[in-house]
């Protein structure tokens, strides 16, 4: 059994092998496959882009590896900001637009929330995973689907450099610190992602 992940991302992979790993020969990328998809996510929830970006990899894995046992897999994530109505939400890959890198999208969350007492500043990650299980010459694959949170609140500054993306503005208050500054071990532990892959693993076994 193979494992192909929808994602051009070596943070998001390295995470995905760490815990998918031993539950296939190998986990690569689509890039690593040979495959590339830029599925339009027009879902109205992380769930549905989740499934949306799986299926139109498994597609074209299809085509390439006919009749091999493969599972495809995507995954949807983003930051759900309470005191902002929800938002950045299933947007929170183009906030401000795809290219605005993270620290000015987290510097604009921060001024947003300037005025926002602590109590009101929750927040919480969320992660949606789909997988298309495709064994041998099966016409019709099993598609499976998974979802977790991580919550916390948003931090009043920016702070850590081991996470990406959000992480240095999301605060975990069973820590004391964001999670940008706790090691990719312990961010495994507890992250949405990390939940929702292990949730899939318990699906798939």
């Amino acid at each position: 059994m193979k494992i192909i992940f929808a994602t051009g991302n070596e943070n998001k992979l390295r995470e995905i092998r760490e815990i998918m790993g031993d539950l296939a020969e190998e986990v690569i990328s689509m890039k690593e496959a040979g495959v590339y998809v830029d599925a339009d996510e027009t879902g109205s929830t992380f769930a549905e882009n989740a499934q949306i970006k799986a299926q139109a990899c498994a597609d074209l894995v299809r085509q390439k590896f006919p009749g091999q046992d493969i599972i495809v897999m995507a995954d949807d994530s983003g930051l759900v900001i309470d005191a902002l109505g929800g938002e950045p939400g299933i947007y929170s890959a183009r906030y401000l637009g795809h290219d605005t890198p993270y620290p000015e999208k987290n510097r604009r969350i921060l001024e947003r929330l300037a005025d926002i007492p602590e109590e009101k500043r929750t927040a919480r990650f969320v992660c949606a995973v789909a997988a298309v299980v495709m064994r041998g010459g099966n016409a019709s694959p099993e598609t499976l689907v998974t979802q977790e949170t991580m919550e916390g609140r948003i931090a009043y500054e920016i702070a850590g450099e081991n996470g990406f993306g959000y992480d240095p503005i999301f605060y975990l208050p069973q820590y004391g610190k964001t999670s940008a500054e706790i090691s990719p071990e312990e961010k495994n532990a507890i992250s949405h992602r990390g939940k929702a892959l292990r949730a899939m693993r318990e699906k798939l076994c």
